[in-house]
């Protein structure tokens, strides 16, 4: 590939370019607060659309249908008369030169800036352990969470279809490995399922009997949170149904299950719900980092050694109050205006706003249907008033009108009739294609085993 030069659209050559690097909550919020700032926008993603990644467990368990919580990047901005879109894969960053490079599908690219702004989020990490990767899909994209989809859902129609009883404990247990936010939610919507709508609608298995395990090496579940909250959680996931196991780490995972504590949990379904690790913004700029990898920034958020170039959510490390600020979209998002405010005064010649501040709004976490947890400094709540608080908080975090509209719609037709908004298995055609070529194989992704299938199966 060769590389060239790319003339950025938008706005008058004279203006400053500003540059952001992923439309995820930070990205998003630069770019919209620079809307009526002489400047020149081009948003680099890698995906076409932004992504509420909190729901995205709901998209993993059918509650919400991938277009609910995904919007178009250049719905969002697109209307900007000083922005433009570039559908890319970023692979380095010139700081001496400032410029970027990315991967413009036939060709190389330099793309110079003025600002930079990197806010490329984070990559699941297995921890050293790689492999783990081909068993425990992670839930971190649109694919990922359709994928996860699929196998929940064709886990109870193969089921339905088998006969080993084995095979219908191994196709039946849904395994976790971190109890997380998002190890707990999706363990929690996993059983809300079960419960409130699978039940009654096979008629050779009972999906109640359906096992769903979650595993921690910590001693309990959702640290960041109060011990008084994270055992309320506790507590509530165990009326579930939901197994929990903590204080081992997994030992290892296969295409049977895990082993974890020296013992074999059984599984066709483990999803990997625990730690992430910050993509390589560090190697393009050649900076200090944290023990997790993320940039060292400046109280004004720029990179040492590089006022111009900007670090921003999960890519950032920034102390506050002597600890390091936390991984979620509010940091983010205001972040991303601070980093707004900052360009604005510099290019008007005014002074710069005061170090960065994050102002904590609270922390929250959804356990299956009628019961969360909220934590906001001193101010603690766990039930059904912290539920319908949650709902509220994250409709108001949607990026656009329409999804919060079809989103509130669709929540409470579940609520009222316990029919989720996606139940479909879709797979890409090729893979029906190379499983029907391959002799022998079952054309799902997940074959039944050993177990046949009668001629006639008996419905009652």
């Amino acid at each position: 590939m060769t590389q060239t030069a790319v003339v950025d659209a938008a706005g008058p050559m004279s203006d400053p370019h500003v540059v952001i690097v992923g439309c995820g909550f930070g990205g998003l919020s630069v770019a919209r607060a620079l809307r009526r700032v002489p400047v020149r926008i081009t948003v680099l993603d890698r995906s076409n659309h932004h992504l509420f990644q909190p729901l995205l467990y709901q998209v993993a368990t059918a509650m919400l249908s991938p277009a609910h919580i995904a919007s178009p990047i250049r719905g969002l901005v697109g209307h900007q008369r000083n922005a433009s879109v570039f559908l890319s894969d970023v692979v380095g960053v010139d700081v001496g030169g400032q410029c970027v490079l990315i991967d413009a599908h036939d060709h190389f690219a330099r793309i110079p800036f003025d600002f930079l702004v990197l806010a490329t989020g984070v990559n699941q990490s297995y921890f050293g352990r790689r492999e783990f990767e081909r068993f425990a899909p992670g839930l971190k994209t649109l694919a990922d969470a359709v994928a996860v989809r699929n196998k929940i859902l064709e886990a109870f129609e193969l089921a339905e279809t088998g006969e080993n009883a084995d095979t219908h404990r191994e196709l039946l247990t849904f395994v976790l490995v971190g109890a997380g936010p998002t190890g707990v939610e999706m363990a929690g919507a996993i059983a809300s399922l079960i419960r409130n709508t699978l039940w009654h609608e096979f008629r050779r298995i009972d999906p109640r009997s359906a096992r769903i395990v979650i595993i921690d090496r910590d001693r309990r579940i959702l640290p960041s949170f109060a011990e008084d909250l994270s055992r309320a959680a506790h507590e509530r996931l165990v009326r579930l149904g939901v197994e929990i196991r903590l204080g081992h780490a997994v030992d290892t995972i296969d295409d049977r299950g895990v082993v974890v504590g020296g013992e074999r949990i059984a599984s066709r379904t483990v999803i990997w719900t625990a730690g992430v690790e910050p993509t390589p913004v560090a190697r393009w700029l050649n900076a200090e980092t944290d023990r997790s990898g993320r940039v060292r920034v400046q109280p004004d958020l720029s990179v040492p050694g590089h006022p111009g170039v900007f670090a921003i959510g999960d890519v950032a490390s920034l102390e506050q109050d002597g600890r390091p600020l936390p991984g979620v979209a509010q940091v983010a998002i205001q972040q991303g205006r601070h980093v707004a405010r900052t360009i604005e005064r510099r290019l008007a010649s005014r002074p710069a706003p005061p170090p960065f501040r994050y102002f904590d709004k609270g922390n929250m976490a959804v356990v299956g249907r009628n019961f969360a947890i909220i934590q906001s400094g001193r101010f603690k709540l766990a039930g059904l008033v912290a539920f319908f608080a949650w709902a509220a908080v994250h409709l108001g975090f949607l990026a656009q009108s329409s999804l919060r509209l079809t989103v509130f719609v669709q929540w409470i037709w579940t609520y009222v009739t316990s029919q989720p908004g996606s139940r479909l298995i879709v797979r890409p055609r090729e893979t029906d294609a190379a499983a029907a070529a391959s002799p022998g194989r079952s054309p799902t992704p997940a074959h039944v085993g050993d177990a046949e299938l009668n001629c006639a199966v008996e419905r009652s």
